[in-house]
């Protein structure tokens, strides 16, 4: 069973290819601390699993997990933050570990991957599945509340425009007014769905939904231009072609 490891911080980098070295039958074929090089990578290089950190710089693991080819590998996500857990099992995900991750974890991690890419036996009929209960399958959320003032505002997805940072302070521009909050990005792009949000400038992060067009680096929101950072350019541009908007 091949594997490719991306993650941005050395220390877990190295955590995991020791746990691969120590599992028989689990050849790890490259590592990355840079999403881009690894979407490269995975792109050319057909691999059975990818452990896959979810917060990292210029392109999130939920965000590479969606550009990959289909049929793609089986995605492992390995974070510390616990809320994306929801999210990760929409992506269809094969497993979700949480930071510290300990080696028996991976290793029952390994083994339930290596029975789903196990033939499956023949059978003659299958049973009727049973309906899922309607209260059994968790519903992501369609909201954040900022602090505004004295009082925790509700923000909804479906409004906002776009972020703007100002120094310890973001103005959110909805489409119904602006709040401000004093508020990092980091937060906010931990609770933001990343398929509909992107980062595009060390100030800046908008609505996909909610682009105008795209031009000289730059884009249109709500009327008004709004600059793609060079950081965040390659990470922009491949979201942009995912969404078959160009």
């Amino acid at each position: 069973m091949t594997c490719v490891i991306l993650d941005d911080e050395p220390l877990a980098l190295d955590l995991l290819a020791d746990y691969c070295a120590q599992v028989p039958g689990l050849e790890l074929t490259a590592q990355f601390d840079d999403a881009l090089q690894g979407l490269a990578y995975l792109q050319d290089n057909p691999v059975d699993v990818v452990f896959l950190d979810i917060h990292m710089p210029r392109l999130t693991g939920v965000q590479l997990a969606q550009l990959l080819p289909q049929p793609g590998p089986r995605i492992v996500f390995t974070t510390a933050y616990d809320q994306y857990a929801v999210r990760s099992y929409e992506l269809n995900a094969a497993d979700y570990l949480l930071k510290p991750i300990a080696f028996e974890r991976f290793v029952q991690t390994v083994q339930k991957l290596r029975q789903q890419l196990q033939p499956a036996a023949p059978v003659t009929a299958a049973p009727a599945a049973a309906p899922a209960h309607p209260e059994a399958t968790p519903t992501a959320p369609d909201a954040m509340f900022v602090k505004n003032d004295h009082r925790l505002q509700r923000v909804a997805f479906d409004d906002i425009l776009y972020i703007e940072g100002m120094k310890e302070y973001l103005m959110i521009y909805t489409a119904t007014g602006k709040v401000l909050t004093l508020q990092s990005f980091r937060r906010v792009e931990e609770v933001l769905p990343p398929e509909r949000f992107a980062r595009i400038h060390k100030s800046f992060l908008v609505a996909l939904s909610r682009i105008e067009h795209v031009e000289r680096g730059k884009v249109q929101v709500a009327g008004r231009l709004l600059p793609i950072g060079d950081t965040y350019r390659d990470s922009f541009n491949a979201l942009i072609k995912a969404y078959n908007l160009l």
